[in-house]
């Protein structure tokens, strides 16, 4: 059987996903996940007391995915429009006469639910794993290179002289920040829903809310304050967080990209030959993974607002939305797990080009350092008298194609207060770094802290 996306595409799946969240999101790992939570169910329910001890033993020990008839089961589900029914049928046969005791007191909600969020509870594991190698190799960078200057820009044009380890910085303290919010996001999604047919858990009687705290200690999933059929934040909020970890990746890719332009030419994705080659042009090196990760952060944001208008649901049992969940969580999982491979491999492997970075520096001839003559000449001449003096001197130097030294060495205005050393030093664009290296230190201590 063939793929039709590129998740599950025997050409592009692992450029998109990794094996280990596809195994996390495949069909047979969702219904095992969904045996798993109607075995919890027999088993909570015999430690509360609802069902026979022996029945749910006999349910922990038959029912089993090994025995499921896939086709019958993805048959009765097109008919149903669920899977839980199908499966509890043959879960029944399986469990002979335990199986009367099988899906006790739940509804179809409850398994699916139960289901995903043990699934999202692995994926989040495996993400915060991600993430946590990936601030290190971002660590690595920024503190390899706190000092190595390089040219700032905003607006895409060059403004003031920056360090590659600053940039670094800024990249980390963003999955600093996801680590975190991984964290605090873990225990409103990992919970378990068991809430019975309009949520209520009526048909277990006084023993409803005894059962589903036993079926959270079963699975390991955290009880949640009230009912979830309808409100679907904790999910929404999870696939809104993968936008944001793809959109910083697709934040890094983007500067990447352009700082491996021809023009550019600062950064470079790692070697492998063949990679990033062209049918066509032999001489080109493209950056692959930083495309894919831009792809990804393109694709999970549109999957973060199908979550957000999924959460508009009807009383106390949605009429579709819900639906639209199925498509989202895997895909977003699985694009995410593949964007933050991409990033690593990108990334740990990275070549900066030093000499470049600081030939780019000098593109300008001392002109993306002008706010530092200014700043230099202020005390002087007053700061609004200083900007308008070099204001004057940057048109001329850009005119003429001189340097910016060459052309405040010769202003009366200038050498009035200034010398030529000082000049050459105010122009000398690794003397006007800020705080650049000592943000960077500020960062690494930073991320150190966080676990």
């Amino acid at each position: 059987m063939s793929a039709s996306s590129v998740i599950d595409s025997i050409l592009f799946r692992d450029a998109f996903g990794t094996p280990k969240m596809r195994a996390l999101f495949s069909d047979l790992a969702l219904i095992q996940r969904y045996i798993d939570a109607e075995v919890a169910l027999a088993q909570a329910q015999a430690r509360v007391g609802v069902i026979p001890t022996d029945a749910a033993a006999h349910i922990a020990q038959n029912a089993s995915i090994a025995h499921i008839d896939l086709d019958r089961m993805r048959h009765e589900t097109d008919i149903v429009g669920y899977p839980i029914l199908p499966l509890v049928h043959q879960l029944v046969e399986q469990c002979g006469e335990a199986g009367r005791y099988v899906h006790w007191g739940a509804t179809t909600q409850d398994i699916m639910d139960t289901a995903v969020a043990l699934q999202v509870r692995d994926a989040l594991d495996s993400i915060d794993a991600d993430i946590r190698e990936l601030r290190g190799i971002l660590a690595d960078l920024a503190r390899k290179h706190r000092d190595t200057p390089m040219a700032g820009r905003t607006h895409l044009q060059q403004a003031l002289p920056v360090t590659f380890g600053y940039k670094a910085s800024i990249w980390l303290a963003m999955f600093d920040r996801h680590q975190q919010r991984i964290a605090q996001l873990r225990p409103r999604v990992a919970v378990v829903e068991f809430a019975g047919a309009a949520g209520t858990l009526a048909s277990l009687g006084d023993q409803g809310l005894r059962v589903q705290a036993a079926l959270a200690d079963e699975l390991q999933l955290g009880i949640p304050t009230t009912t979830w059929h309808v409100a679907r934040d904790g999910f929404a909020e999870a696939v809104n967080l993968l936008a944001l970890v793809t959109g910083s990746l697709g934040k890094i890719a983007l500067d990447i990209m352009l700082m491996a332009s021809s023009e550019f030419a600062e950064v470079y994705e790692p070697f492998v030959k063949g990679r990033g080659a062209s049918s066509t042009m032999p001489q080109k090196r493209n950056p692959i993974s930083s495309e894919l990760m831009l792809a990804a952060a393109k694709a999970v944001r549109q999957q973060a607002g199908l979550m957000v208008d999924a959460m508009v649901q009807d009383f106390e049992r949605a009429t579709g939305p819900w639906h639209a969940e199925w498509i989202a969580i895997p895909e977003s999982f699985i694009l995410t797990a593949g964007a933050l491979h991409q990033a690593k491999f990108a990334l740990a492997g990275l070549i900066v080009d030093e000499a470049r970075m600081q030939h780019n520096l000098g593109l300008s001839k001392g002109l993306i350092v002008a706010e530092a003559v200014m700043m230099g000449l202020a005390p002087h001449t007053g700061r609004q008298q200083a900007h308008d003096i070099v204001y004057d001197a940057c048109r001329t130097a850009s005119d003429s194609g001189r340097t910016l030294a060459d052309v405040l060495g010769s202003l009366p205005a200038v050498t009035a207060h200034l010398d030529q050393a000082a000049i050459e030093h105010l122009t000398d664009p690794a003397n006007y770094l800020g705080m650049a290296p000592q943000m960077v230190d500020a960062a690494l201590k930073h991320s150190h802290s966080i676990q």
